[in-house]
């Protein structure tokens, strides 16, 4: 979605059609979708762009063809993801970093600690609260959507306190769902589909704080499950905050596969984190 609305980041197409998004927010380009009319000369658009704008770090999701040449022009292989398009190519998330102080400044005890998890986690089942209806969500729930967002982050990639972003992401391809009790909504979650490419994003995964503890993210990922499912959909995938352990352990228990780690990619409220990549085939 290369039109999309935006507001502390720039996403635009380069070349013949590849997109990318970048900006001062998160202090990167990621590459969202390469053209392959634009290979090699891609390399060289995104080297200029960002000594230009003097970003730290370059991102680039790309067709696993395409990894030798990026590893040939400086880039790492930070996470993967199996069978992603069309159920049967890979794709890779490649990096590469113009300022040793982002790499460098990793979260290590995190990570540590996260190690320890993944560990001794995998495997074990958690059951969701029975108490909360979950739902689809339509453009009625809009602004309930935006102040559950607006209490959880207070920055993002993306613009999810906008009504204008939310309802244009309704009216493309993001399905929004939500865990209500007694009318009152306590959490959200959606997937962003690519039903061309069979794969979808699950995703802005946000409990209202005083609601918090109730297993909510595990309802919701289990519906968005039953739901990709049904629209055909081969891939689930997530890109989950290292530093939030609670989520990473919902999709764990939830048997996702983990694949890397995307080191300071994002700007998530208020500071950039490293990100986790798990998927998972249904």
């Amino acid at each position: 979605m290369c039109d999309i609305l935006t507001i502390n980041d720039t996403v635009e197409t380069i070349g013949s059609g590849t997109c990318i998004q970048h900006g001062k927010h998160n202090d990167r380009i990621y590459l969202m979708k390469l053209d392959q009319r634009d290979m090699p000369e891609v390399f060289n658009m995104l080297t200029e762009l960002a000594v230009k704008e003097k970003y730290s770090k370059i991102i680039c999701k790309v067709p696993k063809n395409y990894a030798p040449a990026f590893y040939a022009n400086g880039y790492i292989l930070e996470a993967f993801i199996p069978e992603f398009y069309d159920a049967e190519q890979d794709v890779f998330f490649l990096s590469k970093y113009l300022n040793s102080d982002r790499f460098l400044d990793i979260e290590r005890s995190q990570l540590s600690k996260f190690s320890s998890i993944l560990n001794k986690e995998s495997g074990k089942k958690v059951a969701d609260h029975p108490d909360f209806t979950v739902r689809e969500l339509t453009e009625n729930d809009i602004s309930d959507i935006i102040d559950i967002y607006k209490e959880v982050f207070e920055t993002y990639p993306f613009p999810i306190h906008d009504d204008d972003y939310i309802l244009q992401t309704m009216d493309e391809n993001v399905r929004y769902f939500g865990a209500e009790k007694n009318g009152k909504l306590a959490a959200i979650a959606s997937a962003e589909m690519d039903i061309k490419s069979g794969n979808a994003e699950m995703t802005d995964f946000a409990t209202y704080p005083g609601f918090s503890g109730n297993r909510l993210a595990t309802a919701l990922l289990k519906k968005l499950e039953e739901e990709m499912k049904e629209d055909g959909i081969q891939t689930l995938y997530t890109i989950a905050r290292l530093n939030s352990i609670p989520m990473n352990l919902t999709f764990i228990h939830m048997d996702y596969t983990y694949s890397g780690t995307l080191i300071k990619n994002t700007n998530i409220s208020g500071d950039i984190e490293s990100m986790n990549v798990y998927y998972k085939h249904i």
